[in-house]
């Protein structure tokens, strides 16, 4: 990996810690996520206007995204409410690919290896100490199965896309339309729970909110093009410093408590999440 993409990664990494931050700053999360969808949608609608149809095989996958990108959104904005960024996000952010991992060894013939073993338990210790920090720093424990909702929703759509991709031939279309189906799941669900009321946000929630889904898009696209020119398993080892930024903006942005357990929890959580990766 030339220096120039590493530090593509990890700007990539940066720009998704940041987006998360910036959804935690605003008034409302829930209308912050759904200004956030539409940004990514109308970012992808010169691709869509430009580019044929997906194939038939694709929409079943894609609709499925939809809905789980939906639960996704929703459950990590009410996690927001209730929690920490630098305490929700490694939770949510770690227990997705170790969610992954447990499924893929109960259900599918994937054989483990030692170092996969010792990865995966350090993620769970790792979720395990940021989940029980919740109890003994008198945090609101709601946050935890919040976060652990959007982590089910995150392996979820992990598993769908990774099919849905490969069964319409042309990723970056497949993500555009992801992306337009995503704003018409979450925007209709987001508008049964809290009415009109969820679109109707100050100025600056706008800005904030489509600075949000800018650099969301930013992140997956650089993401993308890195993997391109790098071998993948680097890449997506080198994002999971995501997490790091995460903590550290919850310190210094948001006056978040910060203690030995918390940092090492995350250590702990970013280390088994980059050896699940190379």
């Amino acid at each position: 990996m030339s220096l120039t993409i590493f530090f593509a990664v990890l700007f990539a990494a940066f720009l998704h810690a940041s987006w998360n931050a910036l959804i935690k700053l605003g008034g409302s999360r829930l209308s912050g996520m759904v200004i956030l969808t539409v940004a990514q949608s109308l970012a992808s609608l010169p691709f869509i206007l430009s580019s044929p149809l997906p194939v038939s095989a694709a929409w079943p996958w894609l609709i499925a995204s939809g809905v789980f990108h939906s639960a996704y959104k929703l459950f990590l904005a009410y996690a927001y409410d209730h929690g920490d960024l630098s305490r929700v996000y490694p939770i949510a952010r770690g227990a997705a690919p170790l969610m992954v991992a447990v499924v893929s060894f109960a259900f599918l013939p994937d054989v483990l290896t030692g170092l996969e073993a010792f990865a995966i338990l350090l993620l769970g210790f790792g979720i395990l100490m940021m989940s029980r920090g919740v109890i003994s720093d008198a945090e609101n424990i709601r946050l935890v199965p919040l976060a652990l909702g959007s982590a089910m929703a995150t392996a979820g759509y992990s598993i769908v896309d990774g099919m849905g991709a490969r069964a319409s031939g042309d990723p970056l279309l497949y993500v555009a339309w992801l992306f337009v189906l995503d704003v018409i799941f979450f925007s209709l669900t987001c508008l049964a729970i809290k009415g009109r009321s969820v679109f109707i946000a100050p100025r600056r929630d706008w800005l904030v909110g489509g600075l949000a889904g800018l650099a969301s898009y930013g992140a997956y696209a650089i993401a993308v093009w890195a993997m391109t020119k790098a071998p993948i398993a680097l890449v997506a080892a080198l994002r999971e410093t995501s997490i790091l930024f995460a903590v550290l903006f919850g310190w210094f942005f948001f006056s978040e408590k910060m203690n030995r357990r918390k940092v090492f929890a995350a250590l702990f959580v970013v280390s088994g999440l980059i050896l699940t990766r190379v």
